[in-house]
């Protein structure tokens, strides 16, 4: 995945990781190592680059980002990287502005905070490029204040990297979420999530009509009134120029209607989405929104489902799945064409590495710089761009990737779905709350780190 430099501040581990070709182990950091989740996004090495991997902080500064996270949000981000600032404003969210409650979210909520560089990646420009966001504070419609302090982990922060290309990824400020139910129905644990994983782009497409194609599609919902169950999946899908879609599976599991432009213009929403967990629904109010990142050449849809939920008792509604995904066009992929080390966030709520060689694929621990886990990769010619993978306990799924060209040192970015758990699963500080949390299925987008 390509978001260019803009990871590879984040994939310091990746460096050395890779650099031993196909061997199985990866070799021991020569930098000062931290310890568990406090490392956040650190690696070895004294073999870092140190050329520049993201723009000069007046550059960053100038740039807003508009993207999507795996709450289901669909976010605007600034950092201000002279003033140490940032604000961001949640313009669709199914998230509420406190626990035990189910509305209001915080859609329309814009907070300010400040940002920190990370200290703990191994070269000064790696931790230029890294923005920890701090809690920030704003204030609701109704005149409330409402602030991310109370979800705030610094064992594992919410942690931006920006990058060359116009990409911004990681994470962004979590929250607990809690519903005792209405008549013992619709009940939602306690959940207080550390952050939720986030790409972001500089640059967007606003015409409908650059979306026409056919893509891969990557998706992961999570249902919190049916005990956050989770189910990933894949579809693949055609859009005319009117944002109509068509699958080869029969429905469309992005978009239910017609994409047509939200009231911003920046970003595209269409009514009654499905639902891929299945979980009991009561009414509906769910709709998706669709972000078309330009980068590197390609156009890179990321689609939220927002869910919905009522709890007045003459307007129940209850139909609160939510999730993302990540759209790749149907074009062929050869093997080694996406060869390198990625790094990005993840449905475990961590920040993650891996390396793909050929066939072969890693994920590696950026603490400790160990493999956790293995999968194979089979580029098959009967559905391009769609790679089928097997992990190293027999899980199947399936990785696809887009803005990778030949001509750019930028590099792509790629998303993969396992149907298992991977990486010891959930960090424990984002787990529901006195329950074991289900670790699978597994989601990731990455971005490419080098080397190729």
């Amino acid at each position: 995945m390509s978001w260019g430099s803009l990871l590879a501040i984040a994939s310091a581990p990746l460096w050395s990781a890779c650099g031993g070709g196909g061997g199985d182990g990866a070799p021991a950091a020569s930098a000062s190592q931290c310890s568990g989740a406090a490392c956040g996004t650190q690696g070895a090495p004294t073999s870092t680059p140190t050329a520049s991997l993201c723009p000069t902080a007046d550059a960053i500064s100038s740039n807003t980002y508009l993207g999507g996270a795996g709450s289901g949000e669909i976010v605007s981000l600034r950092i201000d990287a002279t003033a140490m600032t940032y604000t961001l404003k949640w313009l669709e969210s199914p998230i509420p502005l406190q626990a035990g409650t189910v509305m209001p979210t915080r859609a329309g909520i814009t907070i300010t905070g400040a940002v920190q560089h990370t200290t703990n990646l191994p070269t000064a420009e790696q931790n230029r490029c890294a923005f920890i966001l701090e809690p920030g504070t704003g204030t609701t419609s109704g005149g409330s204040s409402y602030s991310t302090s109370a979800t705030f982990n610094s064992s594992n922060p919410p942690t931006i990297f920006i990058g060359e290309g116009g990409v911004a990824g990681g994470g962004i400020p979590g929250a607990e979420v809690q519903f005792s139910g209405v008549a013992g129905l619709f009940a939602v644990p306690d959940r207080k999530f550390d952050f939720y994983p986030f790409i972001g782009f500089a640059q967007v497409d606003t015409r409908l009509a650059d979306l026409q194609g056919t893509y891969n599609a990557l998706l992961y919902h999570q249902q919190p009134s049916d005990n956050y169950a989770a189910v990933g999946t894949n579809d693949t899908e055609t859009f005319d120029a009117s944002g109509n879609c068509t699958s080869t599976s029969g429905n469309c599991k992005t978009t239910g209607s017609a994409w047509t432009a939200s009231s911003s213009g920046n970003y595209f929403m269409s009514s009654n989405p499905p639902a891929i967990v299945g979980g009991t629904t009561l009414g509906s109010g769910a709709h998706a929104n669709m972000v078309l990142g330009q980068f590197n050449g390609s156009i890179v849809p990321i689609v939220v489902r927002t869910g919905y939920a009522n709890s007045n008792l003459l307007s129940l509604a209850v139909d609160d799945e939510s999730g993302i995904a990540m759209l790749a066009a149907a074009s062929p992929i050869a093997s080694g064409a996406i060869d390198g080390g990625y790094a990005g966030a993840d449905s475990n709520f961590k920040y993650t590495a891996a390396i793909i060689q050929g066939a072969s694929g890693k994920f590696v621990d950026p603490p400790t710089n160990t493999i956790e886990s293995r999968f194979t990769l089979t580029y098959p010619s009967s559905n391009q761009g769609l790679l089928s993978i097997q992990d190293d306990q027999g899980n199947s799924g399936y990785a696809i990737a887009t803005g990778f060209s030949p001509t750019s040192t930028i590099g792509g970015l790629y998303a993969i779905l396992l149907q298992g758990t991977e990486n010891g699963g959930i960090t424990p500080s984002s787990a529901i709350v006195g329950q074991t949390t289900s670790s699978a299925p597994y989601f990731g987008i990455g971005a490419f780190a080098g080397p190729r």
